[in-house]
């Protein structure tokens, strides 16, 4: 290593370790692979790409993109003028203007992937198109990468379908949840329809500009396939956008894995992949099997008439959605309803509000990062709040949401209801930067609220070491952070009586 950094200097190791990915300072043709292709501008046909043979009476399916470029000014630096950040670090966002290929023609087989395994025919049963290698133990890969690994196996689709983008999407993500899920919407006799649920991201820069990682919350869609794969209806793959920040963006200041790193987040109007029609033959046969003009006498191309598909079994999309996000954030077996929702519902049924206020979303793949490790929204969701004893009580006692800082400081300054404006400035008066547990009565009232990383600071500790008196651990559970959350909600509670009870 230190010879390496002799004789390369810092940026030349930087780059040199972003494609020696096992690590053995020795870069293997593989590895090489990006530059020789930047060098010579010639990229080889993956082996992958090798096998797929055109079926001479496959279907072709055609795709748009649609992209609106990412407005700068829902960026939370964009606040002081960007002032400090280098016009460098975001050049390969400012010049992502529109997708890398506008158009895209697609063999109708290839979306085969998408397919259920044979033991997940049942509406709304979920499967892995991409399995998650990631979880809260096994950390996160490296943030010092330019160039994407070689796609395998189902990967190859995916990747293809977020290349008409931009050139360098990462299938897999650096943090847990990764890959991609699927269930059955819809099933007819021979067609089905396959919602799905994608987590990946981008990296726009390259050498000598240091990484710039761009992560959408997620892709979603669906695709109405035949069941041999041999013939797509429709399909749409999209990044949703309903909520005021959508995407995280982090970037290097440095050459190596622990330089400075800039976190932000802001909102992505559009982007989004849609089939122009229904896949039609590449290759047109009369009934003698002889291959005619594609287009009529007149020049015009021929027009397709397919059948309507009827379907025999069908579950909302709201739902087939929900079933994927519970297979990728198991704390979602509680529902989270919007914010003033929740308010309503909680008078109905006279329960607590349980509110987590964040500056990033909870339930994108990486949750309010401020730093260059997870951030503590995500180490929350993946400890305590999927945790059975605290998902047993969410359920019975509490009514829960969760809401970006954003939206709230939106709602506080929209005087057409009060109400929910009161309730908005209720909750940023206890918020501290970067998530806080908040617990409050129906009418907004807090009675009891945590910061995020002062819960993990106590629960990181020995019970012994822990000054403050706010909470008391329980011997019940192994898990400290468990018991910990349970003590807060319960404690919520018992202070919550006397207004509940009256």
């Amino acid at each position: 290593q230190e010879l390496a950094l002799k004789s390369l200097g810092n940026e030349g190791l930087f780059l040199f370790s972003s494609l020696d990915t096992n690590k053995d300072l020795y870069l293997s043709p593989e590895e090489f692979k990006p530059i020789a292709e930047k060098l010579t501008g010639v990229a080889p046909i993956s082996e992958s790409e090798e096998e797929e043979t055109p079926d001479p009476d496959g279907e072709t399916l055609s795709i748009v993109a649609k992209f609106q470029p990412l407005v700068l000014e829902t960026m939370t630096k964009s606040k002081d003028g960007f002032l400090g950040i280098s016009h460098v670090a975001l050049s390969g966002l400012r010049n992502w203007t529109a997708p890398a290929a506008p158009m895209s023609a697609l063999l109708a087989r290839q979306f085969k992937a998408f397919l259920p395994p044979k033991n997940k025919v049942d509406l709304g049963d979920p499967w892995w198109i991409i399995p998650s290698e990631l979880n809260i133990f096994t950390g996160y890969l490296s943030n010092n990468r330019f160039y994407p690994p070689p796609p395998k196996g189902k990967e190859v689709i995916i990747h293809k379908l977020l290349s008409m983008f931009h050139p360098r999407p990462f299938v897999k993500t650096r943090f847990a949840p990764q890959g991609a899920v699927a269930c059955i919407q819809a099933s007819s006799s021979f067609y089905y329809t396959i919602a799905f649920r994608i987590h990946a991201e981008f990296q726009l820069n390259e050498p000598p500009n240091f990484p710039f990682w761009f992560s959408p919350g997620q892709f979603t869609g669906y695709i109405v396939l035949s069941k041999d794969s041999s013939h797509v209806r429709d399909f749409r793959l999209f990044v949703p956008n309903n909520r005021s920040l959508n995407v995280d963006m982090e970037w290097l200041y440095g050459a190596s894995e622990s330089s400075n790193m800039e976190v932000d987040i802001g909102y992505l109007p559009q982007m989004e992949l849609e089939s122009t029609g229904p896949s039609i033959p590449t290759v047109i046969h009369d009934e003698n099997g002889n291959v005619i003009d594609s287009r009529d006498p007149s020049g015009e191309p021929i027009q397709f008439v397919f059948e309507e598909i009827s379907w025999q079994q069908e579950i909302p999309w709201e739902e087939a959605a929900h079933r994927l996000e519970v297979v990728m954030y198991p704390f979602k077996k509680v529902s989270y309803l919007p914010f003033t929702e929740a308010f309503e519902r909680a008078k109905a049924e006279k329960k607590l509000v349980h509110s987590i206020l964040l500056w990033g979303a909870l339930d994108d793949h990486k949750a309010s990062c401020a730093s260059p490790v997870p951030g503590s929204g995500r180490t929350l969701r993946e400890t305590v709040l999927e945790s059975s004893p605290i998902l047993a009580l969410l359920n019975e006692s509490f009514i829960s949401s969760w809401s970006l800082v954003k939206e709230l400081e939106e709602l506080q300054s929209n005087r057409e209801n009060e109400f929910h404006s009161k309730l908005a400035e209720m909750h940023l008066e206890k918020y501290n930067f970067p998530v806080e547990m908040i617990i409050c009565l129906p009418n907004g009232t807090v009675i009891h609220h945590i910061n995020a990383n002062y819960f993990l600071d106590i629960t990181s500790m020995k019970p012994e070491d822990v000054e403050s008196s706010i909470f008391t651990f329980s011997t019940n559970f192994e898990d400290p952070s468990t018991a910990t959350y349970l003590q807060f909600l319960k404690e919520g509670l018992q202070r919550a009586k006397p207004y509940l009870q009256s």
